[in-house]
């Protein structure tokens, strides 16, 4: 299909090859300025390995094939040398973990104003002005003196587009840039997109958010098991989707969500009573009471920054308020009470494969594999996967990994922070829909920390708002 006559970045029959097998296949794309490109499809479907493979760091084992022409020089035939030269000179990655990219022993004005100084040969004083500007331009002056540990997830996904723009390379690839960011912040990110494209800059975006796609406009390719399945503008693709799974994708966005009737629910199992917390110098929220009840869902809404996990953390003695109380039901342990973290990685050790570290949970509290099997099927998580690193799988796959291993220790209450910020509409469908499954039988207390309106509104017994509470 020739959309773009004369593309500066052309992708053609591009291929992905592990031990096992392929896993990308003959994928064929094109971009040119003034028309960003899209990728839609499900976590686990290839689009960050396309990404990976035009910057040039896929995971080790992983071998790629084809073309990938950028500026008339196949990148693919470079050495990795080459390749890496390119990195935040004329390709710049924002990456999908930015809880993995930022340095965690560095404030996060000096982290951007680094890029300025050391690979746009600025000076000090320059690089520091300039760096205060791109933190500004997402929301984030107040926050230039944290460190990453002290921000919340939106916070440092807001960090690591600040961190792109200063690059201002010549094609950007941005990898689920509004994943965990509310409404207000997402349309603000997509339109400082935009902004890159209008300024002559070459964007490559993947997300699992149509209203993203839907609001860059230019073209829009459509990835399912690795294959490219549709690929058309954006205009065309999205009103008349031709594939089956596009259309089911486009179907299963929040919005269109039936208001699911609350479950009965049975004894508090968890409550806070008249709770404040100041951070920073700021009040987050006050004078706050919320129960949680066995086979209920409760949901937590508001900006990034707010407040949500915070919520979350007192409640399971993470952190102490300043002032109120936690009233937890008596006699049941401390294990049963479980975290769901917004950064999946944050859940497993790096060196160590998926399968070790659910056989060492299972055999540390006498569990069985067949329980592994079982939420195995329950949330399509191929068994293949099981023999990877956390980083060898994508952020949704390792996010319902992270869900399997919470429900593992047979939790009485699950405070799950962002649960589906990383799934497509279709898997958050599928995740959300296991987790009420689960509610009603067993009777788990859950409470959900979302961006998503929608999603709290439609699942949820009650929905605290935390919105204009606390700062974005």
């Amino acid at each position: 299909m020739n959309i773009q006559a004369s593309p500066d970045l052309s992708i053609a029959a591009l291929s992905i090859d592990s031990p096992e097998g392929r896993i990308v296949s003959d994928v064929s794309l094109a971009l040119g300025r003034g028309r960003p490109l899209t990728l839609l499809g499900e976590s686990g479907s290839g689009k960050s390995l396309v990404a990976q493979a035009i910057m040039g760091n896929l995971p080790p084992g992983l071998r790629a094939t084809g073309h990938v022409v950028f500026k008339g020089t196949d990148l693919l035939a470079e050495t990795p040398a080459q390749r890496r030269r390119r990195w935040g000179r004329s390709i710049s990655l924002l990456p999908q973990e930015p809880w993995l990219a930022l340095d965690p022993t560095m404030r996060v004005l000096p982290q951007v104003a680094e890029i300025h100084r050391f690979v746009k040969d600025k000076d000090a004083t320059r690089s520091d002005a300039l760096a205060k500007e791109n933190l500004a331009g997402v929301s984030l002056a107040h926050a230039e003196a944290l460190y990453p540990f002290q921000m919340s997830g939106g916070m440092g996904q807001r960090a690591a587009i600040a961190m792109a723009h200063a690059a201002d390379s010549e094609l950007l690839i941005a990898d689920e840039p509004t994943k965990g960011l509310d409404t207000a912040l997402r349309d603000s990110v997509t339109a400082r997109l935009k902004r890159e494209v209008e300024a002559g800059r070459l964007l490559l975006t993947i997300t699992h958010d149509v209203a993203v796609a839907r609001a860059l406009g230019g073209l829009i390719g459509v990835m399912l098991d690795g294959r490219l399945i549709e690929y058309a503008p954006a205009e065309k693709l999205l009103q008349a989707p031709e594939h089956a799974y596009t259309k089911a994708l486009l179907a299963a966005e929040p919005a269109r969500w039936e208001r699911q009737a609350p479950t009965a629910s049975g004894e508090v199992v968890l409550a806070g009573r008249g709770l404040a917390k100041r951070y920073d110098g700021r009040t987050l929220f006050s004078d706050l009471d919320i129960t949680v009840a066995a086979g209920e869902i409760v949901s937590v809404f508001g900006p990034s920054g707010c407040g949500k996990t915070t919520v979350g953390n007192i409640l399971l003695g993470l952190i102490p308020p300043d002032v109120g109380t936690v009233e937890r039901k008596s006699g049941m342990s401390r294990l049963r009470f479980q975290k769901l973290y917004q950064d999946p990685p944050a859940a497993f050790a790096p060196h160590q494969t998926i399968r070790k570290g659910l056989t060492d949970l299972v055999r540390l509290h006498a569990n069985r594999w067949t329980t592994v099997e079982g939420l195995l099927d329950r949330l399509r998580l191929p068994k293949t996967l099981l023999d990877r690193l956390p980083s060898q799988v994508s952020g949704g796959e390792l996010q319902r990994f992270a869900l399997l291993r919470a429900l593992l220790l047979d939790p009485a209450f699950l405070f799950a922070d962002e649960a589906t910020s990383r799934l497509d509409p279709v898997g958050q469908k599928e995740v959300i829909t296991c987790l009420q499954e689960i509610v009603r039988e067993t009777g788990l207390a859950v409470l959900l920390v979302t961006h998503d309106r929608d999603i709290a509104e439609n699942i949820s017994a009650r929905v605290l708002n935390l919105e204009n509470k606390g700062p974005t």
